[in-house]
């Protein structure tokens, strides 16, 4: 088995593993490792220990070195220049006219590449964004769009509990979380309820949905249903303490009956029991009345209850299924507007293409200036023989239809 240990570079995020080559490194330092982006700079989390070769990604890669105090400094300015960049960006991006929200600015430990996270409701054109930006920072650039929960891990917050959020302080990963997982623990299925402040379910409702599996695989019927494990004990004291009155009652009632039902088994005293409605000797003639009416009632609540519940669960799934497909038809919508403004913009610049030809050439011949030629004065041999107190020396044109001079 390899040895290893374990590198995180930001607070909440996944643990990588790395070869420690003889380097030293310990839990709590510092180092610096080679990763698929490049250098970058991390915490080692997990110290040097065996790992199944199972649980290891190969190529498993060395750490370069244990970083120095000079590294804490980059890793300082580094982040003094991720937040100018992202200004920069801010700008660059009301520049272009993009429909896009710039979340988090990254630099690798070596400046060799520049990553902005942005979310977006569609698809985004950013290819003369990202020109812009190469021409302003002279490195590497990546844009790349992350969804809502992405957001909400990386900017943080405080949830309905009262605590921050569980995704921006100790969960490495997203585990998918569904709907059923708050129907199988009786919650809400109100969305404003069970979803978390990056309007998706929140990742809580996975803790303890296992244990409810678990119930539910071994057969166990939920608290108060026939053949739960405590309950016959429970409806067995109340029905001995419930008997248990009936007899004082009786018997302090002066008809001496209770003796014998203290005497009597069980099954005789069942058998002797007036039924429910049943008027005893001496008793009101409505209380059996009322008990029957009462029971009804109780039993058209619990089905209204029941009804209700079901009525809720149906609302709040198709209310999922709704802003699931608003939410689809919103991508689409805006796909559909960039592909159409796209079209316009070539069929725009096509037609500038061709009705700048003409009028560029029809522009420069007509536009062209006419040089006038100036005379200039000839200075002949000897005027300038003259001006120099030479004697002139004779000039001679030969004729152009070839005479003689």
């Amino acid at each position: 088995m390899p040895t290893v240990v374990g590198v995180r570079f930001k607070k909440a995020c996944k643990v990588y593993y790395f070869d420690p080559a003889d380097t030293g490194v310990a839990k709590g330092d510092h180092a610096i490792v080679e990763t698929a982006r490049g250098v970058e700079y991390g915490e080692v989390v997990l110290g040097p220990r065996e790992m199944p070769d199972a649980l290891v990604v190969q190529p498993l890669k060395p750490v370069i070195r244990k970083a120095t105090e000079q590294d804490d400094n980059k890793v300082f300015e580094n982040a003094v220049r991720e937040r100018e960049a992202f200004h920069i960006c801010e700008r660059r991006i009301q520049k272009h006219g993009l429909e896009m929200h710039l979340v988090d600015v990254e630099f690798t430990f070596d400046v060799n590449k520049i990553i902005f996270y942005f979310t977006a409701d569609g698809r985004v054109d950013f290819r003369e964004l990202v020109k812009d930006l190469a021409s302003v920072f002279r490195t590497r650039i990546e844009l790349h769009q992350i969804g809502v929960r992405d957001e909400a891990k990386m900017m943080g917050g405080i949830g309905y509990c009262g605590r921050p959020l569980c995704c921006a302080t100790f969960l490495g990963d997203f585990e998918p979380v569904s709907i059923r997982m708050a129907k199988n623990q009786n919650l809400s299925l109100n969305p404003t309820k069970i979803s978390g402040i990056c309007g998706r379910l929140m990742c809580c409702l996975k803790y303890e949905d296992y244990l409810y599996d678990k119930k539910q695989n071994n057969g166990k019927p939920e608290l108060g249903q026939p053949g739960c494990p405590g309950c016959p004990a429970l409806n067995a004291d109340a029905q001995t303490r419930t008997e248990a009155g009936r007899g004082s009652a009786y018997g302090s009632g002066g008809r001496g009956e209770g003796a014998p039902r203290a005497e009597r088994g069980e099954r005789s005293e069942r058998a002797e029991r007036p039924e429910r409605g049943e008027r005893r000797d001496g008793a009101h003639p409505e209380r059996g009345e009322r008990a029957a009416r009462a029971e009804r009632s109780e039993r058209g609540d619990r089905a209204e209850r029941t009804e209700r519940r079901e009525r809720r669960s149906e609302r709040g799934e198709r209310n999922e299924r709704t802003e699931r497909r608003s939410e689809r038809n919103e991508r689409n919508e805006h796909a559909e507007r960039g592909e159409r403004t796209e079209r316009r913009d070539r069929r725009n610049r096509r037609r500038e293409e061709r009705t700048d030809r003409p009028v560029a050439s029809g522009a420069a011949s007509s536009e062209t200036p006419t040089t006038v030629p100036v005379a200039q004065p000839v200075t002949t041999s000897a005027s300038a023989g003259r001006l120099n107190g030479a004697a002139p020396a004779s000039v001679s044109q030969a004729p152009e239809n070839g005479g003689n001079t």
